[in-house]
């Protein structure tokens, strides 16, 4: 079993809700900080919110900083980005059109890793 806890978030809220957009980085950052494991797993809309570009003119309220802010400061603690397959499907991406860093997993991977994580938060 590991010694740090293991935070796992998901997030389903793409860049058609961009008040939704940014606290799964805010939190899964802190969490990291504090030396606990962390992934943010992005599904159905949510692989929006990876596409190049996007991160640079979203924000999550009006005059704040932009969402790339937030997925620099988790990427740069070590935050894993997880995507799944079929969701990229459902809004019409593929791996190549999204930031540096994400990685695919499938069904079966998610839930191992849900079934092991000490908390699982969705957004």
């Amino acid at each position: 079993m590991d010694e740090d806890p293991f935070i796992l978030y998901v997030q389903t809220h793409g860049d058609d809700e961009p008040s939704k957009s940014a606290t799964p980085f805010y939190l899964a950052t802190a969490a990291a900080a504090m030396d606990m494991e962390v992934a943010i797993y992005f599904t159905m809309h949510g692989p929006t919110l990876l596409r190049k570009g996007t991160g640079d003119t979203l924000t999550a309220k009006d005059g704040g900083a932009p969402l790339q802010s937030f997925i620099k400061q988790a990427q740069d603690i070590g935050v894993r980005f997880l995507v799944c397959q079929p969701s990229l499907d459902l809004v019409d991406l593929q791996m190549d059109d999204l930031i540096e860093g994400v990685e695919m997993i499938g069904g079966a991977a998610f839930n191992d890793m849900a079934a092991r994580a000490d908390a699982v938060i969705s957004f």
